[in-house]
């Protein structure tokens, strides 16, 4: 099923065994879908209902008129011929047809008659023998929910899973009309969150006039609408739960309303210019300290933050350590930096790279991570050189011990250092790493165990890459001594990512 909402109009027996009524219904339905399709992209499906009465209703019952349903069933009766003109009356007016069945012979009907999609009432949700019958049709399935408990669903949901039948499942409550009190519509939540792999919708049963129910099952994401509906005659009123085309239309006005105030879904929405333009009005822009020559790379000490911004002007909100600046322009003192007057180059995609790769290796080596263990990107000399120095700890636990993951991607080299407080055993888990110790060179691989004793000189390279445990006493930030004072002297030789798994 595509994104785009679906619209069920339920016909069930309001036909009152009139094909021509039943005809009337689906066209003068047919003229607020034309209206809804074109301007708000709605699907619509009408929706029939099929009994073999002469099976399905027991012999012995068929002439009870005492029994409410037999005597509805047997009087509004229509022939094969019937349905398949209300069919095809569908498909003229630009509905995919769609129908229950009640028995196993009705889906032999519905597969004749060429009808796209099969819909399954609550009562027969765990009619398995029907079941049976529907999945071997090979149609998609949309299944109410009425009635049935989280266990039922589940059978369910795998049963057309195992099959590769195409499933949706439609929230329903089966009391006709459903008060107020008894809409449940938080169950949409209940199986959007059980079932993410399934697309939920909200089959109504409210009073007719009632649009916020439908208001309220948008905005918690069902896209499947199911609604009884009808045509009032002198002869033929409508029950309690069936809506005319002037309440349909408001029902889907409200929908369409709700859906516009939504907006869209699956991730965060693109501020618009003008929400754009009226933050960044607000925000600090970038102003020199001193006049900046042609070819000055910013730095802290070269500006500050201060309001108002001017148009088209650098803002605090771009200054971050992934953004490298470098003047293309004179800038004068005291003077707003724009952006025209710079060459930037971003070092988020650099990032992002690292965690890519980092990801693969521990795939790659069959390492379980901790859920929400913090992620440190090690880059000695700048990201735009972290594929040549740096690596990347994971830190599982540290308190009077510690425990981290370290991953070197292939090519990559870790300048040497040594510590003074802490001492360090490192468990080969994944590839291939040369550790030079006070000079001293091995190779080492998956399952080889190394020991660095405090104050030892270090350094890794690996070609291959590497995944390794390292085992030792508490880490402290400050107990880190590179060799090369420049990387002693870079404040910005790490980042710190929580959301990274």
């Amino acid at each position: 099923m595509t994104a785009a909402p679906l619209f069920i109009f339920e016909l069930a027996n309001n036909h009152m065994g009139s094909v021509d009524h039943g005809l009337r219904i689906i066209r003068e339905f047919g003229q607020v879908a034309r209206e809804f399709s074109r301007d708000h992209a709605f699907r619509f499906a009408f929706k029939l209902q099929y009994r073999d009465l002469d099976s399905f209703v027991h012999p012995d019952y068929r002439t009870r008129t005492d029994l409410k349903m037999v005597k509805r069933f047997m009087e509004t009766r229509l022939n094969d011929a019937d349905f398949q003109a209300l069919v095809a009356e569908m498909r003229a007016n630009g509905f995919t047809p769609l129908c229950t069945p009640f028995d196993e012979p009705s889906v032999a009907t519905i597969e004749r008659h060429g009808i796209d999609w099969i819909k399954i009432a609550s009562c027969s949700f765990t009619d398995w023998p029907l079941l049976e019958r529907i999945a071997a049709s090979g149609r998609p399935v949309i299944a109410s929910t009425a009635g049935a408990d989280l266990e039922d669903i589940d059978r369910v949901v795998s049963f057309f899973e195992h099959r590769q039948c195409p499933l949706s499942l439609m929230h329903c409550v089966g009391e006709y009309p459903t008060p107020h009190a008894h809409y449940h519509l938080n169950q949409i939540d209940v199986l959007r969150r059980r079932y993410p792999q399934v697309p939920i919708g909200y089959s109504t049963h409210e009073d007719p006039d009632d649009t916020l129910a439908v208001q309220l099952a948008v905005a918690k994401g069902a896209r499947l609408f199911e609604k009884h509906v009808g045509v009032p005659t002198a002869e033929w009123p409508l029950n309690a739960y069936s809506v005319t085309p002037g309440q349909v239309r408001a029902w889907l006005a409200a929908a369409a309303n709700a859906f516009a105030l939504c907006g869209p879904q699956g991730g965060r929405h693109t501020a618009g210019t003008a929400e754009r333009d009226s933050l960044d009005g607000l925000r600090r822009g970038v102003f020199a300290r001193r006049p900046l020559p042609v070819g000055t790379t910013l730095r802290d000490e070269d500006v500050f933050f201060a309001f108002p911004p001017q148009p088209g002007q650098l803002l605090a909100n771009d200054w971050s350590k992934y953004a490298r600046h470098v003047t293309t322009a004179d800038v004068a003192g005291n003077g707003a930096v724009l952006r025209t007057q710079l060459a930037t180059t971003h070092l988020r995609e650099k990032v992002q790279d690292a965690v890519r790769k980092t990801k693969a290796l521990l795939e790659a080596g069959h390492v379980v991570i901790p859920g929400q263990s913090d992620l440190e990107i090690s880059h000695h000399y700048g990201m735009d050189r972290f594929n040549e120095f740096g690596l990347v700890m994971i830190t599982v636990i540290n308190r009077e011990y510690c425990k981290k993951l370290i991953v070197m991607l292939p090519g990559q080299t870790h300048p040497e250092q040594h510590h003074l407080k802490k001492e360090e055993t490192f468990l080969i888990l994944h590839g291939e790493i040369r550790i030079t110790l006070d000079g001293e060179a091995r190779t080492c691989r998956a399952g080889d165990v190394v020991v660095v004793a405090r104050g030892v000189r270090h350094e890794f390279h690996t070609d291959t890459g590497v995944v390794f445990e390292e085992l030792s006493s508490t880490h402290y930030p400050d107990d880190s001594y590179y060799t090369d004072p420049t990387i002693q002297h870079n404040p910005q030789r790490k980042t710190l990512l929580t959301y990274w798994m």
